[in-house]
Parts: C-alpha cells; sequence; structure tokens
C-alpha cells in the first residue's frame, strides 16, 4: 500500500507525524479493506494560519483495487480530531458504496465481510 501525507506551509510535516497518522489510517481501514488498499492519500491544510480557531481540516482519499477513488473531508480544531473525523466519514462512504450486508445466498459481499 502506498501511504502519502502532505501537508501546507502551516503544519509541520516529519517522519514521526506521518507515520502516527499512518497508524490512524491502518487501524480504521486495515480491518474491512486492508487485502484491497492500493494507496491512502491524507491532505492537511491550516485554513486561518496563527488565527486559531476550527481552521485545521484534513481530507483523506482511499484507493481500493478494483474501483475508483473515494474522498471525504472533515474539520476541525486539531490535526489529530481533523484525520479521525475525516477516516470515519471516507469508512461510511465505502460501507455504503461496498456493503451488501444481507447476501441471501451467503457469498461474501463486495467489501469482503461474509452474510449474516
Amino acid at each position: 500500500m502506498i501511504f502519502q501525507v502532505r501537508t501546507d506551509n502551516h503544519i509541520r510535516n516529519s517522519a514521526e507525524f506521518a507515520e502516527s497518522i499512518r497508524a490512524a489510517a491502518e487501524t480504521a481501514l486495515a480491518p474491512r479493506f486492508g487485502d484491497r488498499l492500493r494507496r491512502v492519500e491524507v491532505y492537511l491544510e491550516d485554513t486561518n494560519g496563527h488565527k486559531g480557531g476550527v481552521d485545521t481540516r484534513c481530507s483523506v482519499e482511499v484507493h481500493l483495487a478494483g474501483r475508483p477513488p473515494v474522498a471525504a473531508e472533515d474539520r476541525a480544531a486539531d490535526v489529530d480530531t481533523a484525520v479521525d473525523g475525516a477516516l470515519e466519514k471516507v469508512l461510511r462512504v465505502l460501507e455504503k458504496q461496498l456493503g451488501r450486508r444481507g447476501d441471501r445466498a451467503g457469498h461474501l459481499s463486495a467489501a469482503g465481510d461474509e452474510a449474516r
């Protein structure tokens, strides 16, 4: 899986920072879509700079094998909350697009879960 973190000039990016965001993304996405993940891109922007407030924007773009990319964004006062919110939203979109939970024949759903 390819993983990228991009930031604007107001958010300091480092290997440790990118690794912490990667861990959060893998924790959220891997249990359900791990074998299908091809690329995850996280974009972070501090829209107001030093002014403060709810100004951190996080966009997450997920590429699954055989599917068009899916993206979602969230805004929050800090990076961690914005990342968590964007990951939750992109998970909801993926589950809505791929989740066929009640397959009557007992086949695996498009998301890879067994029918219940």
